[in-house]
């Protein structure tokens, strides 16, 4: 079957490989589209991802598509169910699995990382990460969901109450996401802020925004109690620690380079008694994101302003296809 394959470091081929064996607790799926973000970016350049990703790989963690086959053991899915696939697999018995945090498994392996994922015709995934799809969501949005529950787990780990101001600084995917979750979720003022002004005045004008700033232009005022980093540099991380009113809590969810630092006042976080949080992967936030999505309160399918071929994958983490909200790429005849 055809593949996408990770070679080395900045190396994809496309190959014709043997489709994996399905073990009696998996299922088979006919990949449908797989989405690419900044950690295929990472893994292409040969960083790592949620784990480290070994060649030969097939990426591909944010996968859609139809159930071809089931294992022996499998009595909740079928043959034909349209499906999303949750990438990471814990092993359930380690420190982190037996407290609950799962998140942290010291044995985590992941579709797509560590296993082949979904840049290919066919993958094999357990049936515990596997999510039949409503009947009202496409499996175009349906391929977003890993990237929606990592949103969620986030602000899951955050104290948010409908009286708050939020803010989430970039304007990426993640950001636009982050900015509709937290509508989702009850807080009734949500900022943005973010470099391109189309995309800010989109989302004041498309997605509930009240106020947005250009980071590099607009002074942000210090009157958040939540404020989300969805950008991983350090001038956006410094600007979101600024942007806080005493009591506020911050989660540091951008991914920022393996030895990137920021600085911090530290007399500014124990005076305002901030709360700094990070945000790990996405456990147990599937179930909630194809909720937020078949209810509306989740519009995806307009953020996604790329459909790829897998040919134009290279060339896509090579930054060579510009004005990008966010790409997919469509492997396989399912829609």
């Amino acid at each position: 079957m055809k593949a996408l394959v990770l070679e080395g470091v900045e190396k994809l081929e496309i190959e014709d490989i043997k489709p994996q064996e399905l073990k009696p607790n998996e299922v088979l799926i006919n990949t449908a589209y797989a989405g690419i973000c900044g950690t295929d970016h990472a893994l292409y350049a040969g960083l790592p991802g949620s784990a480290d990703a070994v060649p030969p790989i097939v990426l591909g963690h944010e996968n859609s598509g139809v159930v071809a086959e089931v294992g022996s053991e499998i009595t909740d899915l079928k043959v034909g169910d349209r499906v999303s696939v949750d990438p990471n697999i814990y092993c359930g018995q380690c420190e982190f699995c037996l407290t609950d945090r799962p998140e942290l498994c010291n044995n985590l392996s992941a579709i797509g990382v560590t296993r082949n994922g979904g840049l290919e015709q066919q993958f094999t995934a357990p049936a515990s990460v596997v999510y039949p799809v409503p009947d009202n969501v496409s499996l175009k949005a349906a391929a977003t969901v890993e990237p929606i529950s990592c949103a969620i787990h986030g602000v899951k780990l955050l104290k948010v109450t409908p009286y708050q101001k939020a803010l989430v600084i970039g304007d990426g995917f993640m950001g636009q996401i982050f900015a509709q979750v937290l509508q989702a979720y009850g807080i009734h003022q949500v900022d943005l802020a973010g470099r391109s002004d189309a995309k800010l005045a989109n989302n004041k004008e498309h997605f509930g925004v009240t106020n947005t700033f250009n980071t590099e232009k607009d002074q942000i005022p210090a009157d958040y109690d939540v404020v989300i980093e969805a950008v991983g540099l350090p001038s956006t991380q410094e600007q979101a620690i600024a942007a806080t009113k005493k009591g506020a809590q911050v989660l540091m969810f951008g991914v920022g380079k393996p030895t990137q630092k920021f600085t911090m006042n530290t007399y500014e976080i124990f005076q305002k008694q901030l709360t700094i949080q990070g945000s790990f992967i996405n456990p147990y936030s599937f179930k909630d994101s194809l909720a937020l999505l078949s209810s509306g309160k989740l519009n995806v399918e307009d953020l996604i302003s790329h459909v790829l071929k897998l040919e134009e994958v290279e060339d896509f983490v090579q930054g060579k296809i510009s004005n990008v909200s966010k790409a997919v790429v469509k492997v396989g005849n399912q829609d």
